[in-house]
């Protein structure tokens, strides 16, 4: 499975779950969250991994960019859309 089917996978059961959805929650208040996020990812026997996360996130925003204006790069970047820790986060709340 990608990273992207991983976090879809783990967000549904996340939201089925509520011990699972605070643990997720809970790594916001930590030093590191993605650090922390990613742990609690391979508890739960997910294995995502920080730059596996990041580089999910950057190439998505990527294909998004490249398939919008006629693929061009002056298209603005929207904040935190290629943040996937951030965007997990916020379809938990």
């Amino acid at each position: 499975m990608t990273t992207v089917e991983l976090l879809d996978e783990l967000q549904n059961k996340a939201k089925k779950d509520p011990a699972i959805r605070q643990a997720l929650l809970a790594t916001r208040q930590s030093e590191k969250p993605v650090d922390a996020f990613c742990k609690k990812c391979q508890e739960l026997g997910y294995p995502i991994y920080v730059m596996e996360l990041i580089q999910a996130g950057e190439e998505f925003y990527g294909n998004m960019r490249r398939s919008t204006n006629g693929g061009g790069e002056n298209s603005p970047k929207l904040d935190g859309e290629d943040d996937f820790y951030e965007l997990f986060m916020a379809s938990l709340l």
